[in-house]
């Protein structure tokens, strides 16, 4: 709650201000839907402030035209026309460095989420964007394809003020302990458990 008062204060050396505006590492797991959409959402604000935002999925496939990818591209045009908001860059799979529906074994697999990876650390080492969404990062951690202490370590000495939103199931547990926020999305009940299927304007 932006009025919200904190239950403890640390003894940091952090004044009020400095501890209200550290940059933050977010995690969204869990096994329900939902995670992405929190994600965009916390995007949409950091556009709203004139922040550089990335997006960078890892697992959706380029042929799925989410809602999201077409409206953040649309702020990112708005962006560029008018100086209104912030800049946006939106990274999915077949532009560059993703494996879903291309060919190749899972040593490639691992190489081109490797290699995504790479960049994106690339770009905080330089301060690029204010806020990065790596939507459905957990997953190469999980398999093993991407180490998870390189990840927490490049998170914990970032520079300046960017903050970065993680989602995905199966969230190891370093970066659990290494976020800032953690939030599990937890299933209470779901249209497909009654046997309906995704539709437009919900999942995508």
């Amino acid at each position: 709650m932006p009025q919200g008062q904190p239950t403890t204060v640390p003894d940091d050396g952090l004044s009020t201000r400095q501890r209200r505006n550290r940059p933050l590492v977010v995690l969204h797991t869990g096994e329900m839907k939902g995670k992405s959409t929190a994600a965009f959402g916390l995007a949409l604000r950091g556009w709203n402030q004139g922040w550089s935002i990335g997006v960078f999925q890892f697992v959706k496939s380029a042929k799925w035209k989410v809602g999201e990818e077409s409206a953040f591209r649309a702020l990112g045009r708005l962006h560029e026309q008018t100086g209104e908001g912030g800049p946006v860059e939106w990274h999915k799979m077949g532009e560059g460095w993703s494996w879903t529906r291309k060919q190749g074994t899972e040593d490639d697999h691992a190489a081109a989420a490797r290699e995504g990876w790479q960049e994106i650390s690339r770009r905080l080492a330089t301060g690029q964007h204010g806020l990065y969404v790596l939507d459905e990062f957990t997953y190469p951690l999980h398999w093993g394809w991407i180490d998870v202490d390189e990840v927490v370590d490049t998170l914990a000495n970032r520079p300046g003020h960017q903050h970065v939103v993680i989602t995905g199931r199966y969230a190891p547990d370093k970066l659990v302990e290494a976020a800032d926020l953690v939030v599990e999305m937890t299933k209470v009940k779901h249209p497909m458990d009654a046997g309906q299927k995704g539709q437009k304007g919900i999942e995508w």
